[in-house]
């Protein structure tokens, strides 16, 4: 086969192979080279699934360029030289060289079935771990006029890879991944977290009657181990019908054990005695960040489990769904959350640097506080 090499062009010969993936790579096109009939018995891959682009640049003129005749194959190059010439066009590295070494290593060009689903289940692996990452990078976005619908939206979007992942390799019962999921993230911006759940935790003191309109706010939603235990005590008191004002709440919190981890009466009597806004408002901004953070966790745990060659694509679906099962349990609160309700008294809600301003508020002791 004629050819002039480039003074630019990669000798593919000495590059070493990243993964077990590219010597089956490396298999299925020396069998196709060899035989090219063989694309009938090829199915589930398309030039994108390989994981170089050389050897998708010679997948795509393989399956695109008409077939050569069986009996003249064999006889001389014509075919193959044309397939490199098509290549070429996408991979100007590759080399004639190259394709003979493609034919050289190819064991079986009968296996070329088997060959095409180890790529198949390659590719799968890849296009999970990218929606996963595009899942997490979207919650870091702070360009974002709607964090949250695009946020769920991406989870959609991994959710339908793993669905067309499971069309191909449908999941086995009880198969999960053995990859140790990532710690949950941190807080984004803890100081804020912390100062709202605050005020979340103060505003529902004043007035408990706001609890029961949040009740799709768990305490898993807030940041800091002591709101989470003094939004427990709230609406342990207000669901068994008690007196709810700083003095009741502190009792309680001594008896569930929160005082035992350093934290002076005194500091909570402060931390519950000054409301604004509303318990709903505070209440969806602990929910919303909660849900992104949710979707970041879960954009991880995937990631992980899509890194780990290990992983077969019958796991990475099964994983993948359960950490997305996640995510839609937030979504469905969030969707409570937003729901449209029945016309309040009103005011001005509390000016906040993250999320859609809501005009949803309840009387305050201290109003000031909402627009620091």
């Amino acid at each position: 086969m004629p050819h002039t090499p480039e003074p630019d062009e990669d000798d593919l010969d000495t590059l070493a192979p990243p993964q077990p993936v590219f010597h089956v790579e490396q298999a299925l096109l020396g069998a196709l080279l060899l035989d090219p009939h063989r694309q009938d018995d090829v199915s589930g891959i398309a030039a994108d699934s390989f994981s170089t682009a050389a050897h998708a640049a010679l997948y795509g003129a393989i399956t695109t360029l008409p077939r050569p005749d069986p009996a003249e194959h064999p006889k001389n190059t014509k075919w193959l030289d044309r397939v490199l010439a098509k290549a070429q066009e996408q991979a100007r590295g590759l080399t004639a060289s190259y394709l003979h070494t493609l034919v050289q290593v190819c064991p079986w060009p009968s296996h070329a079935p088997a060959y095409a689903r180890m790529v198949e289940a390659e590719h799968a692996r890849r296009r999970l771990h990218t929606a996963a990452e595009r899942l997490v990078h979207t919650v870091h976005d702070a360009s974002l006029p709607h964090p949250v619908q695009t946020v769920l939206t991406e989870a959609e979007a991994l959710a339908a890879v793993a669905d067309d992942i499971a069309t191909r390799f449908p999941p086995r019962a009880g198969v999960l991944p053995r990859t140790p999921a990532p710690p949950p993230p941190a807080a984004p911006h803890p100081a804020e977290a912390a100062e709202e759940e605050q005020l979340l935790l103060a505003t529902a003191t004043a007035y408990p009657a706001g609890i029961d309109s949040v009740r799709w706010l768990l305490p898993d939603d807030l940041t800091v181990a002591l709101h989470t235990g003094l939004w427990q005590c709230l609406t342990a008191l207000a669901r068994r019908g008690e007196p709810v004002d700083p003095v009741t709440v502190l009792w309680e919190a001594q008896q569930r054990g929160l005082l035992d981890d350093a934290s002076a009466p005194d500091e909570v009597l402060r931390l519950l005695a000054e409301p604004a806004g509303s318990v709903e408002h505070w209440g969806e901004r602990a929910l919303q960040r909660s849900l992104l953070a949710t979707a970041e966790h879960t954009g991880r745990r995937i990631q992980a489990y899509a890194d780990d060659p290990a992983n077969t694509p019958f796991q990475l679906v099964v994983g993948a769904r359960r950490a997305l099962a996640d995510v839609a349990a937030v979504r469905t609160r969030w969707q409570h959350a937003t729901a449209a309700t029945p016309p309040q008294r009103q005011r001005p809600a509390p000016t906040t640097r993250a999320g859609p301003p809501t005009t949803r508020a309840a009387p305050t002791a201290r109003s000031s506080r909402a627009t620091r």
